[in-house]
């Protein structure tokens, strides 16, 4: 029978022993038939940081039978504090939670980037500065969307050709040393 003294205790000690002690499961709450020969015991618990959460046993007993446990688990009760729901890191990362060498990956479906030409060649004589710049030896590089994200970012940044710093200067950008066109 589900709710004998004998299957109530047996599932108690199946919880004290999950809990690692008896101290952390309480009064006997109540037994949920979850098939003709399958129950579930809930047992409430007081296991420190989990209020309102309950242990569940799950009992298996044949006709005449000996009951058998088949599983213990901590399960929370209608009032039990649960963590909010998960949101992906670049929904939740805000302005600021970033430091200097913070590196966040990108979605494979980023539109500011398209596929690069990962294989290098193993001639010797090849420039591989040129290559380099024009997307040999990386995964993925900008788009054209994403160079015009980029280009957009810095002309409208307080470093951009129209900040106080650069209208100052004696010479337009494209004759400084330090100009670098964006390459793919």
């Amino acid at each position: 029978m589900s709710n004998s003294p004998a299957v109530i205790e047996l599932a108690r000690a199946a919880a004290n022993l999950e809990a690692d002690g008896a101290e952390f499961v309480g009064t006997h709450l109540s037994v949920e038939d979850d098939d003709d020969r399958l129950h579930t015991h809930l047992f409430e618990s007081s296991l420190p940081g989990y209020t309102q959460w309950r242990w569940a046993v799950t009992v298996a007993q044949l006709e005449d039978g000996e009951a058998t446990i088949c599983d213990v688990v901590l399960i929370p009760g209608p009032d039990a504090l649960l963590a909010p729901e998960w949101i992906p890191w670049e929904k939740r990362v805000l302005p600021g939670d970033l430091g200097i060498g913070d590196v966040l990956p990108t979605r494979a479906d980023d539109p500011r980037l398209v596929p690069g030409y990962a294989g290098l060649p193993a001639d010797e004589e090849l420039d591989l500065v040129a290559l380099w710049e024009f997307g040999l030896g990386r995964a993925r590089v900008l788009s054209a969307e994403g160079r015009d994200a980029v280009a957009r970012r810095w002309y409208e940044s307080d470093r951009g050709p129209r900040a106080p710093i650069s209208e100052a200067a004696p010479a337009r950008c494209a004759s400084c040393a330090f100009f670098l066109p964006i390459a793919g």
